[in-house]
């Protein structure tokens, strides 16, 4: 499956955007899906993450009540809505991707075999 990471921009703190991340080669409804970033000079870390069904969700401390993950099967698309943004969530976006077909989520890189190319996302204060 192949993966591209959209809707990445330049933003104020406290305004929103919405990631998508569109797959092809494969239906979707197959695969979990993560959501990464990568600050300069950072680890890359999870940011959300959605189980097959799309049911089943997880989110970091730092985005919790502030993002959400959700996963459209039928478009094949994953989107992480981002609200209130603050500088700190300035990053390159990555989504992840691996086939699996029960309950839950994967929060570990290492865990996902398939990758988009990241998005680029910057807050200013």
């Amino acid at each position: 499956v192949q993966l591209q990471a959209s809707g990445g921009g330049l933003v104020q703190a406290g305004d929103s955007l919405r990631l998508s991340c569109a797959a092809s080669g494969r239906t979707f409804s197959g695969y979990a899906v993560g959501w990464f970033r990568q600050a300069p000079g950072k680890e890359r870390d999870i940011v959300a993450a959605v189980n097959w069904s799309g049911r089943n969700t997880y989110y970091g401390d730092s985005v919790e009540g502030r993002f959400t993950i959700s996963k459209d099967n039928a478009k094949n698309t994953v989107y992480l809505q981002m609200n209130s943004l603050k500088p700190e969530d300035t990053a390159v976006y990555y989504c992840a991707a691996t086939y699996s077909s029960s309950w839950p989520y994967y929060t570990s890189s290492a865990d996902y075999d398939y990758w988009g190319q990241g998005t680029q996302v910057t807050v200013s204060s």
